[in-house]
Parts: structure tokens; sequence; C-alpha cells
């Protein structure tokens, strides 16, 4: 299924229909501000096992990431911000950028690392953050298995490819070929683990 919706403006009859695909444990693809990707209710454990298997990829050493809402959404996983890292968070967010924080209680275990840490974005893309905000949990957030091809950035295309493997294809534009910087706060101190789309000195 293939569905069209507005970047700017997102159709709230579509975003109902995807918030209650996911809720009964659908796979997407979806539009961020970086690149497409793959994306399920974080609380949807077959659902997450799915999209490890589509990438070929164990869920013990996946180190997935899930989209927020927003900063204080994001803080209800993150186990403690400091206020030099909430600051960076704030100047930040929302943007190209996933951060690598300690994982509170409330983050599903297969989404944490051995070291107890999970990644979390916050894109700026209207239809990323409605549907999360429509289904009131955090999406996964997977990049599509194989490499970074310009393929990947027409929901058409995506849709011949992977559309038999997932439950929806959001089209909502084109999309970039530049995954998100990834940033380590982990330990206190940012550690640049990927530089991608989002600026960093």
């Amino acid at each position: 299924m293939l569905l069209h919706i507005h970047p700017d403006n997102p159709q709230p009859r579509l975003l109902r229909q995807v918030a209650d695909l996911l809720r009964n444990g659908g796979i997407i693809v979806y539009p961020t501000d970086t690149i497409y990707g793959l994306g399920c209710d974080i609380h949807q454990h077959k659902a997450v096992e799915r999209i490890c298997q589509i990438k070929g990829v164990d869920p013990q050493k996946a180190n997935l990431s899930f989209v927020c809402y927003d900063l204080s959404d994001l803080s209800k996983y993150a186990a403690q911000l400091d206020t030099p890292v909430y600051r960076s968070l704030k100047q930040h967010l929302p943007g190209a950028y996933t951060f690598i924080l300690k994982a509170s209680r409330e983050v599903p275990r297969i989404l944490k690392t051995k070291r107890d840490t999970v990644g979390i974005r916050v894109p700026d893309n209207n239809i990323a953050r409605c549907i999360v905000e429509e289904l009131g949990n955090p999406i996964l957030s997977a990049t599509l298995p194989g490499e970074m091809v310009e393929d990947f950035t027409d929901p058409e295309i995506i849709h011949d490819r992977f559309g038999k493997q997932v439950d929806a294809v959001i089209h909502g534009g084109v999309g970039g070929m530049i995954p998100s910087t990834v940033i380590d706060y982990s330990t206190g101190d940012p550690e640049v683990v990927r530089m991608g789309a989002g600026l960093w000195d």
C-alpha cells in the first residue's frame, strides 16, 4: 500500500490509518528529515523482530533507534539528562541527529544495547512526528537494507522493492541520501559516532 501524505499538512485521516496499522503490529516505510526508513510501534516486539529480519540483523546486535515527538517525549526514554546534554539536545532538535543516551526503564528491552543505551531521534519532519503523536508512542527508526542508493530517495521505487515486506510505504516527497549524524552522549561527553546530515563541531 502506497499512501500519499502531505509533507506540510499531513491528512488526519491518513495519520489515523497509519497509527492503527502500527498499533496492530504493522511495519511502514516513512520519510524523515534525512532518509526514508523502516518503522513500527516500539512496543510491538514482533514488528521490531520483523524489521530486523528484513534488514538481516540480529535484534541483540542491531543498535536500533527510534523517533520521539519532541524533547519532553524523548526525556521519558533517557535515564538522566544532565543540563549540558539537555541544552545540546534542545539546540539540535528537531533535526538530522540521532543521540545515543542511557536508556530509561520505558525503553523496551529489545531496543537496548548491552551498555543499556538507546538511540533517539526527533526528526525535523512533519509526517514522522505527526505519526508518533497520533500513535502516542515512539516509532522505530531503521535504515532500509542494502547500500545507500539513489533508489531509496524515491518512495515509488521503495514501494516496488519493499512493498511486499512492509504493510505501507508513505509517500512524503523525495527523500535524502545522507543519514542522520549520530552523537553518543551515554558517557557524558559528546562523541561523534557517524557524521551525517546534521552539522556538528
